[in-house]
């Protein structure tokens, strides 16, 4: 028996038996090692995505793991190989896609949200969604791909050039791997974060914060750039106030990417959007050129994915873990250890 996390109703999560899918021509089953808890299972955990989510809903798409079978017409991967998963499945028809842009096609099937997730001990899914990972990486650590792949998606929608200032505002998880990618990118950075627990982390990481609810930031930005203001911010934060604060600290010609999920509309300066001539770009998911090269980043630990693991938990335990990371406070990201369950996590400790 296999067991799978299900989101079935709002604040609602169980542990249940799972059917195991055979892979079909072009598929692959997966055994999920690692999967990140993120922001958007939160919004699910929430009920504010049931308009889009079927239930009984299996959760999770950062994962890392391995092969276990592989179905007909599959060249080039074996039982064994260690992977991550792209969870994007596109249909190659809308104008989006015959644009060149499959990864926000407009019938997009987003794995772990409009069909069954990674949090689960059994997963399959098509042989094209796989991401080669090292063998020397730990799979834990590889759980982190697909957030620095957000990351290095963002960076490039907003055309961050090597000596330009950014400022991330938001020190959450995706705000964190963003500054980091930013400065590997060559660009100065300046991480706005209301929390001291993230805001320590990232000084650990020899990013330099400022804390918003002491600090007037715009005036800060004004004396690191000469007056200039920063010519790239991130939204991260998805709050109103953040968004200000992004606007406010850009300079003539600015970019603003607007990575954070915003639910409601927001009030913009626009003002300030005519008078700098200011550019907003969103940023959404990935390709498969910024999940490779997040792999790349977490494996030569320009990315060192093990300071942001808060905790790992059994596959039995992850409705707890949800309601540990709406606090937000000292957690960063949660794993869910999808090779051990209670049962085993208590057994192995009895033997240690």
């Amino acid at each position: 028996m296999t067991l799978a996390v299900r989101y079935t109703a709002a604040r609602t999560l169980d542990t249940a038996p799972a059917l195991s899918v055979e892979p079909g021509p072009g598929e692959v089953v997966l055994a999920p090692a690692y999967v990140g808890i993120c922001g958007t299972d939160l919004h699910i955990f929430h009920g504010d995505m049931d308009a889009r989510v079927t239930t009984p809903a299996v959760l999770g798409h950062e994962m890392s793991g391995r092969i276990l079978r592989v179905g007909p017409e599959v060249e080039g991967w074996q039982a064994g190989d260690a992977v991550t998963v792209m969870p994007l499945r596109w249909d190659d028809t809308c104008p989006a896609c015959r644009a060149g842009h499959r990864h926000v096609c407009q019938h997009l099937d987003f794995i772990g949200i409009d069909s069954p997730g990674a949090m689960q001990q059994r997963w399959t899914v098509p042989a094209s969604t796989l991401i080669r990972l090292p063998d020397a990486l730990p799979l834990d650590r590889a759980a982190l791909v697909e957030p620095t792949a957000v990351a290095v998606h963002d960076i490039g929608r907003a055309a961050l050039q090597d000596g330009e200032k950014a400022v991330v505002v938001g020190g959450g998880p995706v705000g964190l791997l963003i500054a980091l990618v930013a400065r590997a990118a060559g660009a100065e950075v300046r991480v706005v974060e209301l929390s001291a627990h993230r805001r320590a982390l990232a000084e650990e990481l020899g990013l330099i914060t400022w804390d918003p609810a002491v600090e007037d930031v715009p005036a800060r930005v004004g004396e690191w750039t000469g007056g200039a203001g920063a010519e790239v911010a991130f939204e991260v934060s998805g709050a109103a106030g953040g968004v200000d604060t992004a606007v406010e600290v850009l300079g003539v010609r600015g970019r603003l990417c607007l990575v954070a999920i915003h639910p409601r509309p927001r009030e913009i300066n626009l003002h300030r959007f005519f008078w700098r001539e200011l550019t907003l770009v969103g940023a959404r998911l990935y390709d498969r050129a910024d999940f490779e090269k997040a792999v790349a980043l977490v494996a030569d630990g320009t990315i060192p994915a093990d300071r942001f693991i808060s905790k790992v938990v059994p596959l039995t335990e992850a409705p707890a873990a949800f309601e540990a990371l709406e606090g937000g406070g000292d957690v960063m990201k949660i794993l869910v250890d999808c090779t051990t369950t209670h049962t085993d996590a208590d057994a192995q400790g009895a033997t240690a």
